[in-house]
């Protein structure tokens, strides 16, 4: 890894409208190429929009779908071209008669790096990945893990061995119903009025609904494996519901570098320098692993047994996932 300048952006996507939001993604990565980025990370389905995914029949989402690489990605291919920097963004990805939820990396040269969401639930027509994704780029190594992958320690550390330096990880989350005492919903009142209250607002966003609940287990991803990490969440109004940003970058020792804290679309960048990886407690963790008594890590799981019975196993999987 060398020292590089990379970005965090949040935007309010708009439902299935990808021309809005290719606009977004493409004035946002122009801002954080105006600060120095070399590139920038958008979140989960940023180009399709996410929360909506749910209320979609089975035709309508194959009619979002569309290939990778395919018209989004030769969009997103441009975008870097005209702003000179790399950008990642989220869409639905259709292959054959499967579909993925797929984050996208792309350069001015062409399509990057695509990973397929290891753990989806938001529709029953969505297929899990069944893979990692690490990748040599700007001189750098990445991975990515989207979301709720990133909640599992253990994919986190899979990626880091695979010699990941920087992890991409796009969401879309917080101020989901919980059972965790603070977490639940945001009313849509509360951002609507965000210029005339944006106290009441920022509150909502900051407790344990929103930032609260990430720095509970986000900043452990990066300093247990002493990796950069890019965090990129949507803000706003998402699918009917709200959502808090909050866009973040993380060094490997867990602490915050730079982050989005405006009640709006913003992107933030900020420089990681690989003098850090070399001293990270993670890296040491690592290195004192004991596999041989790791055995039970590995055994299979029988919750999978119900994959006979698809739409009860999704459903119980999406619930988990928003507690």
């Amino acid at each position: 890894m060398r020292r590089i300048r990379v970005g965090a952006a949040q935007f309010e996507a708009r439902d299935g409208d990808k021309s809005y939001n290719l606009g977004r993604i493409e004035e946002l990565a122009g801002a954080a190429r105006a600060q120095g980025a070399e590139l920038v990370a958008f979140h989960e389905c940023s180009i399709t929009g996410y929360t909506f995914l749910e209320t979609l029949s089975r035709e309508a989402l194959f009619e979002l779908a569309e290939p990778v690489p395919g018209p989004s990605t030769e969009a997103l291919v441009e975008i870097a071209r005209r702003r000179g920097l790399t950008v990642a963004a989220g869409l639905v990805e259709r292959e054959g008669d499967r579909l993925y939820n797929c984050y996208a990396v792309a350069a001015a040269e062409g399509l990057v790096a695509r990973h397929r969401k290891l753990h989806e639930f938001i529709h029953p027509e969505i297929t899990c990945g069944d893979s990692f994704t690490v990748f040599d780029h700007l001189d750098c190594r990445f991975g990515i893990l989207t979301c709720y992958d990133n909640n599992l320690p253990e994919n986190v550390r899979v990626t880091t061995m695979m010699g990941a330096d920087i992890i991409l990880m796009p969401h879309v989350t917080g101020c989901l119903p919980s059972p965790m005492p603070g977490r639940g919903t945001v009313d849509r009142a509360v951002w609507d009025n965000r210029e005339l209250d944006p106290v009441r607002c920022r509150q909502e966003f900051d407790g344990p609904k929103g930032r609260g609940w990430i720095l509970r287990w986000l900043p452990a991803r990066a300093y247990e494996n002493g990796v950069y990490a890019i965090y990129a969440n949507v803000i706003g109004l998402d699918g009917g519901t709200i959502k808090p940003g909050g866009s973040m970058i993380l060094d490997p020792f867990g602490e915050i570098l730079n982050e989005c804290r405006a009640l709006g679309d913003e992107v933030v960048v900020a420089t990681l320098d690989p003098a850090k990886l070399e001293v990270a407690s993670g890296r040491s963790y690592i290195r004192a692993r004991r596999p041989e008594l790791y055995g039970k890590l590995v055994e299979p799981n029988p919750a999978l047994s119900a994959s006979k019975q698809p739409e009860v196993y999704w459903k119980k999987i999406r619930e988990k996932a928003t507690r």
